[in-house]
């Protein structure tokens, strides 16, 4: 009997292991790729280049070995995922938040909570699109891009093509706020006056999508920036648990009010690992050593997710979407640059 469960466990572990060495390949080839100069510069990290990679050869070589993938890339797509974000969590430390400030945790939250309201409203009465894609374009825009667009899916269970295009959204105006948000600091910037590096930071921070993006954008401007806009980041990156938890709430509460069959609410578990990681992170119990190993790791880890992502997506799927996804992203876009330029003047003149 023994034997037979072994040979099982086997079994069912081999029809794993091509799909996900068929992402694991994807990961390595383009986190070495993301950490090229030229990339690094453009703010195509990993996880972007993952999942274009994986749309590529989803479209022309893998419909021939699919047959013999796709259970590995479906874990890539589904449990690696999950890990992957608890892992995030390694990234993010509650000191952080002391640094930003009050004012600093107003303005992410004001973001965040106003950037995704207006992807609900607009999404579905304004451009007709369907709920799914508009709380991933909304959860991607005010959070984290095209890692809180991954984290969503499972708890709107969101279909791939939809996840994919929230996440070319992210990428395609992220990628574009790189070159806009040092013009607006050389060239708007100087017309308010006490606007401050460190300020300047915190406002890219809390209106750029992608955390390499932010980077990349606060580096053009100065060190001093860089280190603002990342913190301010990475507070936003730390409400995805809570945002999630609510978003589930909510959906649990709309089925109830349609009348239809009573969903239960899909608890985000990962997520509330990703939060204890961080407490377990600020306490600084591991070598930075060993959390730059975990981190390394966890980029391979979600770049295999994006490469699973990008595997199962068709560009059929994509072009049937149309334009309005993209127009919500520019919406959203807009709302963040101007509108948040709005909300960090506003708080920054109430505590100064």
């Amino acid at each position: 009997m023994a034997d037979i469960s072994i040979s099982r466990y086997h079994h069912d572990v081999k029809r794993y292991i091509p799909g996900v060495l068929l992402t694991a390949a994807i990961a390595f080839v383009t986190a070495w790729l993301g950490n090229q100069p030229a990339m690094m510069g453009l703010g195509l990290g990993a996880l972007t280049l993952a999942i274009i990679a994986g749309i590529v050869i989803g479209n022309t070589l893998y419909p021939g070995i699919q047959q013999h993938c796709d259970e590995g890339v479906q874990f890539a797509k589904q449990k690696l995922l999950r890990l992957g974000i608890i892992l995030y969590g390694f990234r993010l430390t509650f000191q952080q938040v002391m640094d930003v400030g009050l004012s600093g945790v107003i303005i992410d939250v004001i973001m965040l909570s106003s950037t995704f309201a207006l992807a609900c409203v607009l999404g579905a009465r304004l451009l007709k699109l369907d709920r799914q894609t508009a709380w991933l374009i909304g959860a991607g825009s005010s959070i984290c891009g095209a890692a809180a667009v991954l984290a969503t899916a499972p708890v709107v269970k969101a279909e791939s093509s939809k996840v994919s295009v929230a996440v070319a959204t992210v990428v395609i105006f992220g990628t574009l706020g790189i070159f806009l948000y040092p013009i607006i600091w050389h060239e708007l910037a100087p017309m308010i006056p006490g606007v401050s590096l460190s300020q300047f930071g915190v406002y890219t921070g809390s209106t750029m999508h992608e955390v390499a993006q932010v980077v990349a954008a606060g580096h053009a401007v100065s060190p001093e920036t860089e280190s603002a806009a990342v913190i301010a980041k990475m507070l936003r990156v730390m409400m995805l648990a809570p945002f999630l938890l609510l978003l589930s709430m909510m959906i649990s509460r709309r089925s109830d009010a349609s009348g239809s069959a009573k969903q239960a609410i899909v608890f985000p578990w990962f997520a509330l690992w990703f939060i204890v990681v961080a407490i377990f992170n600020s306490f600084h119990w591991l070598p930075a050593s060993a959390v730059a190993a975990i981190n390394l790791f966890d980029n391979v880890i979600l770049a295999m997710a994006m490469a699973a992502l990008g595997l199962s997506t068709r560009i059929s799927q994509l072009a049937s979407t149309g334009v309005r996804p993209f127009l919500l992203g520019l919406i959203l876009f807009v709302w963040l640059i101007v509108g948040g330029a709005a909300v960090n003047l506003a708080v920054n003149h109430l505590f100064n």
